[in-house]
Order: C-alpha cells, then sequence, then structure tokens
C-alpha cells in the first residue's frame, strides 16, 4: 500500500480547500474534524480500506495547520495593505517589459518583517534588469482580488503583491544575487532565437523551451487549444523528459554519470524557465527517478508523483490553485491509472509483433494513442472548467506532431549554444529547425477547422455529454466485462445527440438575446429567425471577450455570424473585435460616427472588410425581427457619442444604449418613440451617471440585464442605478453574480 499517495491526497485536498474556501478559524475546525475520523480510522486499521481512508485524513490534518500557520505567518502581514500607498524598496529579479502605460518588472520586497515577491507597474518605460533597485511610492492591492479568496495567476506564480506607482520613483544598480544568472541566461538565449530564427517560428521556439508564449500569436494559440497540444508550447515534463533522454544518452547509459550530471542539469533548466509548477513537478519526480537509479533502487512513479507534490505544497499551498500544476499532476496520474488498460485494449487489434516495419509502427501507434488518451481523461474535466473547450481532434494531432517535437527542442537547443558564440552559424541552423516548426503550426491550423474539432462548455448539453462520458468510464472501471464498444457508441451517440440539441435549441426561440459574462465589458448576442447580430465585442481582455463570444456562437454550430454593431469605440465594447474575427466570419460591421479615443477602430477596419456607416437611423430587418440603429447625437463627446440599439419581434422589445450618459438617453427619448422594454441592457455597466429615472419611467422594463465585471475598480454597479431599478420594479440579473444571461421571447 502506498502510504505516501494517500497521504498526499490528503494533504492536497485541505490545502486546495485552504485556498479556494476555508480560511482562517475554519481551516483549524476542519483540521480537528478531520483529525478525530483519522483517530477513528487508524483504530481499525487492520482493514485495508479504512487504514487508507485513515491515512488520508491524517494527511487532510497535516495539510490543513500547514495551510492555516502560512495564512498567519505569511498572508495575514499584508491582508491589511491592500488598496493602500506605501514606500518601497524593490530588488528586481528579472528583465522588464513594456505595457500599453509604462512598464512592469518582477522584484521582491520586504514588507512586515518579511519578503515577498511582487510585481510592480511603472508609469513610464524602462529597462530593468535584475539587480536594479527601485525606489518608489505605490498603492497595492493583493493578488486575490482584493479579498474573494480565488487567487489569480499572479498568486499560483507566489506573487502576492501587485504595486502600482503613485508619484516619483528612483532607479539604482543594486548588488546581484546567485540567482539572477538564470534571469540573465533567459534573457539572452531568447535573444538569440529573436536574432537567428524567422520570425513565424521564433515565437514558437521560444514558447517550446523556455514556456515564453509573448511570441505566439492569438490565432496560432488557438489553434493548439483547438486541437489540444497547447502542452507542447507549455514547458511541462514532456520537455524534461526530452532533455533527460539527452542525459541518458550522452553519459552512455551510466547510472551514476546519468544522476551526477542529469540532476544539476534538470534543475539549472527549471531555474532558467522559470520554476513553473509543472517543470518543478517533472524535475523532482525526475531526480528521484535518477537517484533510484543511482542507487540501483526500485522507482515507484506514483509515490515519485506524490513526493514532488507534497513537496511544492509544503513550500506554497496555493500552487494548488495553479492551473498548470493541477493539469500537469492530473495528466501524470491519469498516465499511471489507464495507460497500461487502454494498451491492453488496443493490442487485441495492433498487436505490435516482431522486429518488423508493420510492428513498430502498431508499437508506436498503440503506445501514442495510449498515452494521449490516458492524460486526457484525467484533464479533459479541468480544461473543460478553465477553458471552456474540449478537443475531440487532440489524438490524431498529438500522433502528426509530437513525432516531431524532440527534434526541433533539440534542434532550438543546438540553436541556442551555437547562437550564443556565433549568430551567423546559429541561424544557418535555425533556417532548418524552422521547417518541421512551421509543419507544426501548418498541422495545428489545418486540424483546428476540421468541423466539429473541438466542443465547448457554453453549451450545457456538451455538459451533460461530458457527464454521461465519466459515467461510462466509471462503468467500465467497476463492471468486470470489457464492454469498450458498447460504451463507446453510446458515447458517440450521446455527443452527436448533444450537438444536435446545442444546434437546434436557439432556432427553436423566435427571440433571444443573450448578454455573456465577458467582465467589464459588452458583448451582447441578439438572435431570431434564423439570424444572428452582436453587439459590441469587449472586455478585461481583448483576447478572453473574444474567446467568450466564438465559444458562445461556436457551441450553436454558429461559425458566422450576419452583422456585429458597434455602440462606439472604447476597448471595453471594440477592443475583441480583430481577435472574434479569427475565429467566426463576420459578414459585416456596423461603424457609428463616433471618436476612437483608445484606438480600437482601425483594428477593426483591418479584421472586417464590409463596413456600413451609421450616421442616420437604421433599420436591418430578416423575417418578423428587426434591429434598430440609433446614431450618436453629440458627436465626439466621449460616452454621449455611443449609438443605441432596439431590437424588436413582435411584443418582444430590448433596448441598449451603450455608455450614454443621463443627459444623452433624455436626448434619445425626445428624438423617437422608444416602446415598453421587455429588456434594458443597463447603461455603462451601471454607472450612476446613466439609467436615469426618465428612460426607465418611458419605457418601464420588465428585465435589467447588467454587463458588469467582479471587483472591478469603479464600482460598478452603483446602488444609485440599483434603486433606481428597484423602484422601477425590474427583474435584475448581472454577469459578475449569474454569469451569461439569455432571455428567450
Amino acid at each position: 500500500m502506498r502510504k505516501l499517495m494517500w497521504f498526499t491526497v490528503g494533504y492536497a485536498a485541505a490545502a486546495a480547500l485552504g485556498t479556494y474556501l476555508l480560511r482562517g478559524g475554519t481551516v483549524l475546525f476542519a483540521a480537528l474534524i478531520c483529525g478525530l475520523l483519522a483517530a477513528g480510522a487508524l483504530r481499525f486499521r487492520e482493514n485495508p480500506i479504512v487504514k487508507r481512508a485513515g491515512i488520508l485524513l491524517l494527511g487532510a490534518v497535516i495539510g490543513a495547520l500547514a495551510f492555516f500557520a502560512y495564512e498567519q505567518i505569511v498572508l495575514r502581514p499584508i491582508a491589511a495593505l491592500d488598496g493602500r500607498e506605501v514606500a518601497l524598496t524593490v530588488r528586481v529579479t528579472d528583465y522588464s517589459w513594456e505595457t500599453d502605460y509604462g512598464c512592469a518588472a518582477d522584484g521582491t520586497a520586504e514588507i512586515a518583517g518579511r519578503t515577498y515577491k511582487i510585481r510592480f507597474y511603472l508609469n513610464d518605460p524602462a529597462e530593468l534588469e535584475p539587480g536594479n533597485t527601485v525606489e518608489l511610492r505605490a498603492k497595492l492591492r493583493l493578488t486575490d482580488e482584493g479579498g474573494v479568496h480565488e487567487p489569480t495567476f499572479h498568486r499560483t506564480g507566489g506573487i502576492l503583491l501587485l504595486a502600482f506607482q503613485r508619484g516619483e520613483c528612483a532607479i539604482s544598480q543594486g548588488a546581484r544575487q546567485w540567482l539572477d544568472w538564470a534571469a540573465d541566461w533567459r534573457h539572452r538565449l531568447t535573444g538569440v532565437i529573436d536574432e537567428c530564427f524567422p520570425a513565424d517560428a521564433a515565437g514558437f521556439a521560444k514558447a517550446l523551451v523556455f514556456g515564453d508564449r509573448t511570441g505566439i500569436d492569438y490565432e496560432a494559440s488557438t489553434d493548439f487549444s483547438i486541437t489540444g497540444v497547447s502542452h507542447v508550447v507549455a514547458v511541462s515534463g514532456l520537455h524534461v523528459s526530452i532533455l533527460c533522454a539527452v542525459v541518458y544518452l550522452f553519459s552512455r547509459k551510466r547510472r551514476f554519470l546519468t544522476a551526477i550530471i542529469g540532476i544539476p542539469m534538470l534543475w539549472c533548466f527549471a531555474a532558467v524557465v522559470g520554476f513553473s509548477p509543472s517543470v518543478t513537478r517533472a524535475v523532482i519526480m525526475q531526480s528521484i527517478m535518477l537517484l533510484a537509479l543511482m542507487a540501483d533502487r526500485e522507482y515507484d512513479p506514483p509515490t515519485a508523483l506524490s513526493a514532488a507534490v507534497l513537496l511544492m505544497l509544503a513550500n506554497d499551498p496555493l500552487t494548488a490553485a495553479s492551473v498548470g500544476f493541477q493539469l500537469s499532476v492530473s495528466s501524470v496520474a491519469g498516465i499511471f491509472l489507464f495507460y497500461s488498460p487502454i494498451c491492453e485494449w488496443l493490442k487485441q487489434y495492433l498487436p505490435g509483433r516482431g522486429k518488423t516495419l508493420r510492428g513498430y509502427l502498431e508499437r508506436w501507434f498503440t503506445s501514442s494513442v495510449a498515452v494521449t488518451l490516458s492524460a486526457n481523461i484525467m484533464t479533459v474535466p479541468l480544461t473543460a472548467v478553465y477553458f471552456e473547450t474540449v478537443s475531440l481532434i487532440g489524438v490524431v494531432t498529438n500522433l502528426l506532431v509530437l513525432f516531431v517535437i524532440s527534434g526541433i527542442f533539440y534542434g532550438v537547443g543546438l540553436v541556442c549554444l551555437i547562437g550564443v558564440w556565433n549568430l551567423t552559424l546559429g541561424s544557418a541552423l535555425a533556417w532548418l529547425v524552422a521547417y518541421p516548426i512551421r509543419y507544426v503550426l501548418a498541422v495545428t491550423h489545418w486540424l483546428s477547422q476540421v468541423p466539429i474539432a473541438a466542443v465547448y462548455t457554453a453549451s450545457p448539453y456538451i455538459v451533460l455529454w461530458l457527464v454521461l462520458l465519466y459515467g461510462l468510464l466509471a462503468w467500465l472501471m467497476c463492471s468486470g466485462k470489457k464492454r469498450v464498444a458498447l460504451a463507446a457508441v453510446c458515447a458517440v451517440l450521446g455527443l452527436c445527440m448533444s450537438l444536435m440539441l446545442s444546434y437546434l435549441e436557439p432556432l427553436t426561440c423566435a427571440y433571444r438575446v443573450s448578454v455573456l459574462d465577458v467582465g467589464q465589458g459588452q458583448c451582447v448576442v441578439l438572435q431570431s429567425e434564423g439570424s444572428t447580430f452582436l453587439v459590441d465585442c469587449g472586455g478585461d481582455y481583448d483576447d478572453d471577450a473574444a474567446d467568450i463570444a466564438a465559444r458562445y456562437l461556436l457551441s450553436q454550430g454558429i461559425s458566422r455570424i450576419d452583422g456585429l454593431i458597434l455602440t462606439h469605440y472604447d476597448r471595453d465594447h471594440a477592443g475583441g473585435v480583430p481577435y472574434l474575427a479569427h475565429r467566426i466570419d463576420i459578414a459585416r460591421v456596423y461603424l457609428p460616427q463616433t471618436e476612437d479615443a483608445d484606438g480600437c477602430l482601425q483594428g477593426v477596419l483591418d479584421a472586417v472588410p464590409e463596413q456600413v456607416g451609421i450616421d442616420s437611423d437604421t433599420v436591418i430587418s430578416f423575417g418578423d425581427a428587426q434591429i434598430r440603429i440609433f446614431p450618436a447625437k453629440m458627436l465626439g463627446s466621449g460616452n454621449d457619442s455611443c449609438a443605441s440599439v432596439l431590437f424588436q419581434r413582435g411584443k418582444c422589445d430590448t433596448l441598449i444604449t451603450g455608455d450614454l450618459s443621463s443627459s444623452a438617453e433624455r436626448e434619445l427619448l425626445g428624438d423617437y418613440a422608444l416602446p415598453d422594454l421587455e429588456v434594458l441592457i443597463v447603461g455603462h455597466h451601471g454607472s450612476k451617471y446613466s439609467t436615469c429615472a426618465e428612460l426607465l419611467e418611458a419605457t418601464a422594463p420588465d428585465t435589467a440585464i447588467i454587463s458588469v465585471g467582479a471587483d472591478n475598480p469603479y464600482g460598478h454597479p452603483t446602488d444609485e442605478v440599483l434603486e433606481r431599478l428597484k423602484g422601477a420594479g425590474c427583474a435584475v440579473y448581472r454577469t459578475d453574480l449569474h454569469g451569461t444571461i439569455t432571455y428567450r421571447g
């Protein structure tokens, strides 16, 4: 019985509960309950099942106590600093990068007697490097979104505070530390890649070796997600195993020499790529394997995985919330659990016997498919939750591209080594390595265009299909009968039924308005008579808003929309359009005559060739439905220069006013006879300066929907607006509380 494995399961569960749900005294209470249960279970340790439960509960007790100590010692001292301005002295630990408003860098700062990792933002561009000291006055923000207790990607990377410059700052050269060499080499080698590789291959090369995805454009990143090979450009166990294989080969398979060379090399590699959770997990496991090999001891992969997880969570319990950590651990666990059964089943049809070419190909096919399927069994639920995407073509993609990844990895590594010494020779080799990179990019792009290459959990029917799928898997595991073919047929039929319902359900509604949860922004889908229009596409992040809109549409089988209407060109309303155009065919875009303060218009013009200017009352009719677009009344005057949209069919009316202020809303009422509304999309995300009492009185909306981001810095929706809506008798729905909201008429 693997005692460490069961202990780690309990420890990890406690860390996850502490990270996401429990804090303070509730953690101690949970530890007490688990301790009592563990004591009771261990009294009957003769029963192996009860004994496992006791060890698991003991792990949960230790994990809960460790998390409580971490919270009190590390998190509590900085909790009171959220939103405060303080004087900071930050030691820079990595090279800075440009932002839209200046630059940003990571560093460490001593706060309340402890040293914390911090990401700081300066108002002006600056070229910072490890060892620099920055003295500034800054406003601090906790990376748990101000106390929501759901860590952001900053916090799961060990960064607990964000600092935003207020006033002047001073930069000086401080003392360098030993770990600065890792950042220096990462910076230098990524620079070599940029110098040596062609532009279309450099981004992939940097992502493959260093996990730096800044050079991967939106289209390629989307292709990787759809085809299920995003793990290729996220440095993980795959890359560590490739590096370990090189060491094993060059040491001529000598166990002691392999360990002596391999372990330091693996940890140096982890340092250079920044100790990402997936790499750290893989390096710990490989180090344990090499030590076992050196000592001629048996290597047990589940125990090694348990040790890696336990060490990482003991160092930082918040690692439990890292998506990369969860995917990495889940994929390895899936391989341990399901690889052998899947291989045995496949060997019934592809035995792979002998040393012939056919036997070799059958063994390669069986092993590749088994690895991909076994890893996906554990990771699909995570990708469905975090990315709302389930790749159906991932097995095919992995078969077509993974066999060249090792060669590309070795090639990029050689380019880095040679390029440091001679850029000309490095560029010559990079010219050759670029061709297999282009092959990978071409294959993933081509496969991403295959119909139903992926399905999306924006459709509830796909969620139900996933439940069915894992129900069938549980049945296969519990049943002594290996009815794999029957389960596969049921899974395929369930998928077909889910897709059919997903595609048909919107057509059953004569009138449908969906306000997508894009955070602090707006994207509204209008559907009737088989036609689909979007009003605005923007949110917290441009690409995220586009992804949310694309997944929503594609989940209904819609790859082309009849039109996109923009109320104005603020980034939170128009920033996602160029990205959306990569995934959805937009027939035409309707453009108001208004100012372009955020510089989004040119991107829209480049993305959608067919454009219709809105300088007068415009009506778009389709069947019994129509969309009226009211032009901006006050040109060039900020939010008051928004266009407005009225969507009508029969007795159903929806009004979208963009960011119009109360004075502009009164102008709108004076110019047009607005009907009583079934739905009002509340103006300016619930700002107190919009959605005036006169508008509510004139239109008497039954339902008010607010598109707003959770914990946004503007305080939207304001209490004043909520009171006005309540006084008007509206049923109020908010995307920050209810997610995507759909009205059916």
